[in-house]
């Protein structure tokens, strides 16, 4: 058992090492990133802007998050941790920028969940008032509720339960998709065409680049969740080398499958009215299934449900642990770092994230619709997590150079994250709806508010961190020494050069 001392000399248990290993930690990535909802609401939402070229969005996401990916693999390896993002940023470029990720990091696992049960609601609701009109679809916030219990209950009976979970889930989710996108293709004969990993089909309001960056923001939405695996490096078998394989496996996989599903749906739709295709009704994919291949219908649904409900769990799990890194060292309240002492998982942190899950997707749901609450909080999620992706990036130039070149790779370390921050700029400045670049069309309201609501959260951060430096330095310093086998001496490097921040 890994015993964690606090400031006030009681120990406590923390998290059950070696519980899993590469495969669970594979699926940790895929279900964060939660194919089966992704093809089926996350990507369609980007259909609008970028037309029948949303192929080509969702090629750019790829590249870019690949990009990305390699460097968490990377940082990974040398700094594996439950702090994940936040410790490579602070050991990478500075323990402020550390904590500040963190906090956003926070932010964005914590929405993820409502995210998903917002679309677990109204694809349920829908389909039922399908078949029976004296159900109203307004009631979709059951269903919400019904799968925030279920994530819950798994979160809090442990790690080996809620990762199996998510490989059974997993798997399920793609094989359905991917055999569905196979026979769509088959049909579409002589409608496949590549001309839709051009500009050509972009709708006539956003014409161009400008519809295809526009678009990749929720393509990336769809890649949301490839790092997933980092945070639990501090319960996974030999962490150096699983994670890096299972971030870099799943975003490769997973994106692969998003291209080719993607490219099914456009060409057996149309790409010239696929603006038009939507999350529900006969232009969706559960419409084309149930049109051209009758019950498969319902295998579509089913994925869609349990990808829901994986992607929430994975939600949690990421949240919970990162909550958890920061509150062992108090920069989180301490009761974040509280640890159920048979089941080995952070209690009180995931009680939080079930309240904020019900709070956030039921609030903003019945204040507008559940559809337009799904973007808004999709875009929330893109803003923070394509800023943490451009800082992840720059922390793995900035880590590798400060080890004086010893583990120093000029391709991996300096090329790939250059390349990775200028993919992901054109995609961030759109999200957070700030036209720097001519071909940038920013997005309209209501999901224009996120960019501001998300700026408020930050500064809130910004303003909390203030009072830990002056209160204790040593809480915001320590994000990034929150990781395995640290050697004794980087503490004392790290602290005296963030003593005058």
């Amino acid at each position: 058992m890994t015993v964690i001392s606090s400031e006030l000399g009681a120990a406590s248990p923390g998290l059950r090492r070696g519980a899993i290993g590469l495969r669970e930690v594979l699926f940790q990535s895929i279900t964060d990133m939660a194919p089966a909802a992704a093809i089926a609401a996350s990507i369609p939402a980007g259909v609008a802007f970028a037309g029948g070229a949303l192929p080509l969005s969702v090629l750019i996401a790829l590249v870019a998050c690949l990009l990305c990916a390699s460097c968490v693999g990377e940082l990974a390896r040398e700094l594996p941790s439950a702090g994940s993002m936040g410790t490579y940023t602070a050991r990478g470029l500075h323990p402020s920028i550390g904590f500040l990720v963190n906090w956003a990091y926070v932010a964005v696992a914590g929405l993820i969940p409502p995210l998903v049960l917002l679309q677990l609601g109204y694809t349920v609701a829908t389909t039922i008032n399908g078949y029976d009109p004296g159900f109203s679809a307004n009631l979709w916030w059951m269903f919400t509720i019904a799968g925030a219990v279920i994530v819950l209950a798994a979160g809090y009976f442990g790690i080996r339960t809620s990762a199996r979970m998510g490989t059974i889930l997993g798997t399920f989710e793609i094989v359905v998709f991917v055999v569905l996108a196979v026979l769509l293709v088959i049909k579409a004969g002589n409608a496949n065409t590549a001309a839709v990993f051009t500009t050509k089909f972009t709708p006539a309001h956003f014409r161009g680049i400008s519809g295809i960056i526009a678009g990749s923001v929720f393509t990336i939405l769809a890649f949301g969740g490839f790092e997933g695996a980092a945070p639990l490096a501090e319960e996974a078998k030999d962490p150096r080398k699983t994670i890096r394989r299972a971030v870099l496996g799943a975003t490769l996989g997973v994106g692969l499958i998003y291209v080719f599903t993607t490219y099914a749906a456009d060409v057996v739709f149309g790409p010239g009215h696929f603006a038009s295709f939507s999350s529900a009704g006969p232009g969706s994919w559960e419409g084309i299934a149930r049109a051209s291949y009758g019950i498969f219908w319902l295998f579509v649904f089913l994925a869609i449900v349990n990808s829901t409900i994986a992607n929430s769990n994975a939600g949690v799990t990421v949240s919970t642990r990162t909550a958890y890194a920061m509150g062992r060292i108090r920069a989180f309240p301490a009761f974040f770092a509280s640890v159920h002492p048979r089941h080995r998982t952070p209690q009180y942190g995931i009680l939080t994230a079930f309240l904020v899950s019900i709070g956030v997707s039921v609030g903003l749901g019945l204040h507008f619709n559940p559809f337009v609450a799904f973007a808004m909080v999709g875009t929330g999620i893109v803003i923070l997590l394509v800023a943490i992706y451009l800082l992840v990036n720059a922390a793995c130039i900035g880590y590798f150079l400060r080890t004086r070149g010893i583990h120093l790779n000029w391709f991996l370390h300096i090329v790939v994250p250059v390349l990775g921050i200028l993919a992901f700029l054109p995609a961030w400045f759109s999200g957070a709806g700030i036209p720097i670049f001519s071909f940038i069309s920013p997005l309209p309201a209501p999901y224009s508010y996120m960019g501001p609501a998300m700026g408020v959260w930050m500064l809130l951060g910004v303003i909390y961190m203030a009072y830990l430096y002056r209160k204790d330095p040593k809480r915001v310093t320590e994000v990034g020494t929150v990781h395995l086998d640290l050697e004794p001496d980087l503490r004392a490097e790290l602290e005296p050069a963030s003593a005058g921040a």
